[in-house]
């Protein structure tokens, strides 16, 4: 993050703007409107800055730059033509460590202007660091069509009765619960249709009916997928936000992560290869105590919770000490995964069905029904079977499958980081790429594998946008 994103209080504040054509009357408009005092210095004045005189709030000086100019200012903007002028500028507010932007010279820049969403006192501002003007303009299109005018006087409509609310409830947990069933719910929707005083009324009744009573948490079982964001599911990234605490593994992608409520507290209890950082006994009761204090908890489990993820296991322990939760199911790696690496599950002309093993070693051994995953006509999905890998091609050689049946390995499936190995069960223990394979990777077993190479369409989009950019 090469900028960091603020808000700055500039009413009543002096600020400098040196220049005056068109591109210096965008910003003077900007900051008038955020209350600022602008002084305009530049030897020749724009109609459009003229113009703007009899707002009130703008001196003009019709003169030349002086670095003592920027004294006692608050910020100061740099929009002329000549860079000697705009580095001298820059130079004379960064002294005075001054907040400067220069147009168009994000090298002089201390502070951007972001593209602004105005639906005061609600304010979103959205900024590309200089990379992509144009993106951000169609971003912040986006936006503007999402948010209605509205929002402004439903945010004018909490300022008024936070104080109130504030005193009735004291419990900052239930506070934050009950402004959301607010501002998500009838009130909201009785503020956009213009109707104040029904809504108003609304509001107090259920404030009235609102108790200083312990909140009860709860849980909210989520499956975030094999790694993509994108393909979480509308109800996952709702509940993401509005839990207290986020309790990951390992599995769940830092892209996921980055989704959550921001202030929520964090809780990693992921678990590798004879390296747990919690048993899942303790997971279990870390669930419940949590809820059990009132807090909402979003448990994130890569892939889906029901598939290889003991969600059932956690489950029945909120069960037990009567706590509610909800189960959110993801895509699992295995749906993801192949997905994505162009190799279907299933096909009318090789794998008539598909089987989702775990490979995890076991005195050396892994402990599978080898007469089921060998059967014909099927597709095999092993997760956690990458250290056990030799075995497994092995074993299925010895119980009657073929030595060049194909196989893939998948490792960080859905991501930008995919990496596809195939081959054969012969050969792949002896992949030349194999050594830089980490877990946790996906194994696909079945001759559905040999239509990647048609149907690898994620790889293929991939060098298409390398190649054209």
């Amino acid at each position: 993050m090469e900028y960091f994103p603020l808000f700055l209080k500039l009413k009543d504040q002096p600020c400098l703007v040196v220049g005056a054509g068109e591109v210096a009357a965008r910003k003077i408009e900007l900051l008038t409107k955020a209350g600022a005092h602008v002084v305009v210095v530049a030897p020749d004045i724009g109609n459009q800055v003229v113009a703007m005189v009899d707002m009130g709030q703008i001196v003009i000086r019709q003169q030349t730059f002086t670095s003592d100019m920027v004294d006692g200012m608050r910020l100061v903007v740099a929009a002329t033509n000549h860079r000697s002028t705009n580095v001298e500028i820059a130079n004379a507010a960064n002294s005075r460590q001054i907040p400067v932007n220069v147009v168009d010279n994000s090298d002089l820049c201390s502070f951007i202007f972001p593209a602004i969403i105005d639906r005061s006192p609600l304010i979103a501002a959205i900024s590309s660091g200089g990379a992509s003007p144009v993106l951000v303009r169609l971003l912040r299109a986006k936006i503007e069509s999402a948010i209605p005018a509205s929002y402004g006087r439903l945010a004018e409509f909490a300022e008024k009765f936070r104080q109130l609310v504030k005193q009735h409830i004291t419990q900052p947990a239930q506070r934050r619960i009950f402004w959301e069933n607010i501002l998500q719910g009838r009130v909201a929707e009785l503020i956009f249709l213009g109707q104040d005083q029904t809504a108003e009324h609304q509001f107090r009744t259920q404030l009235a009916q609102t108790e200083n009573t312990q909140i009860r948490g709860e849980v909210y079982l989520i499956g975030a997928g094999p790694g993509d964001p994108d393909l979480l599911t509308f109800k996952a990234l709702r509940l993401m936000q509005q839990a207290d605490v986020i309790v990951y593994d390992r599995l769940v992608s830092a892209g996921v992560l980055e989704l959550v409520r921001r202030d929520s507290e964090k809780i990693y209890v992921g678990k590798q290869r004879n390296n747990h950082s919690l048993p899942q006994e303790s997971i279990n009761r870390l669930l419940a105590d949590l809820a059990l204090s009132g807090k909402r908890v979003a448990r994130l489990k890569g892939g889906d919770p029901f598939i290889f993820g003991r969600g059932g296991e956690e489950i029945d322990t909120l069960m037990q000490e009567g706590i509610s939760f909800q189960v959110v199911p993801g895509i699992t790696a295995a749906a993801g995964c192949a997905s994505y690496a162009g190799i279907p599950l299933t096909h009318r002309e090789h794998a008539q069905s598909c089987v989702f093993v775990t490979g995890h070693l076991k005195d050396g051994t892994v402990n599978l029904d080898w007469p089921q995953v060998t059967r014909p006509n099927q597709t095999v999905v092993i997760y956690m079977g990458l250290v056990g890998l030799d075995y497994i091609c092995l074993s299925l050689i010895d119980h009657g499958c073929p030595a060049d049946l194909p196989i893939a390995i998948i490792q960080q499936g859905t991501t930008s980081n995919q990496l596809v190995l195939t081959g054969t069960l012969t050969d792949m223990p002896k992949h030349p790429e194999l050594a830089g394979i980490k877990p946790p990777a996906l194994i696909i077993v079945g001759t559905v594998v040999s239509l990647r190479q048609q149907l690898d369409w994620f790889q293929s989009n991939k060098n298409n946008f390398l190649q054209e950019n």
